[in-house]
């Protein structure tokens, strides 16, 4: 009895779409319903549920295949901690059709580099991530979350709760913000609530 073949995919945001992963996997071979995926979670994220789901499928003999490295992982480590685990499950990897083997020196040479590519590829990301925001916010388009109130509501607001004729609960309706956003106001005007 040969084993299954288990696929797994995975997109980091969910405007992206898994159907070239899909049919790369069907290309390889492996059944529909025996493809497990993730959508919008990176790959250095362990806690995936497809993933989970795909490791819990694969038995002693099976193998589990990926159309690329970085679609399992995105780090070194966790790429290692995978691939050890299915080893010492007896179950394969097999990636874009290749079959890892671990107990060959050249195929653990060719794993450690790609998984050390995976993880390159994603520093850059975040690297041209941060400069693109520091980028940004040096052009002033890179604001972060506005305020609920403008300058002159906020004293607006101050100005009526030191009055004392409303309570806080008052105060977030009459405004139309929440409790949390008058209790910030009072605080940044030396009050307390």
């Amino acid at each position: 009895m040969t084993g299954l073949l288990i696929g797994y995919a995975r997109v980091s945001t969910n405007d992206q779409d898994l159907t070239a992963q899909k049919n790369a996997l069907a290309a390889l071979g492996v059944s529909p319903d025996k493809t497990f995926t993730d959508q919008g979670l990176t790959g250095a994220n362990r806690a995936r549920p497809g993933l989970r789901e795909a490791l819990a499928a694969c038995r002693a003999g099976d193998t589990l295949a990926v159309t690329k490295l970085d679609r399992l992982a995105r780090s070194l480590r966790d790429a290692k901690d995978i691939v050890d685990a299915l080893t010492r499950r007896e179950v394969k990897l097999s990636i874009g059709g290749s079959v890892h083997d671990p107990t060959d020196p050249v195929g653990r040479l060719l794993f450690n580099v790609l998984a050390m590519v995976a993880e390159f590829e994603a520093d850059l990301i975040r690297a041209r991530t941060r400069e693109g925001m520091a980028v940004a916010k040096a052009k002033g388009r890179l604001r972060g979350k506005q305020p609920k109130l403008s300058k002159k509501q906020e004293a607006h607001l101050v100005s009526v709760h030191r009055a004392g004729t409303h309570t806080t609960v008052e105060l977030a309706k009459l405004f139309a913000v929440a409790r949390s956003t008058v209790y910030r106001a009072i605080k940044r005007a030396g009050d307390t609530a």
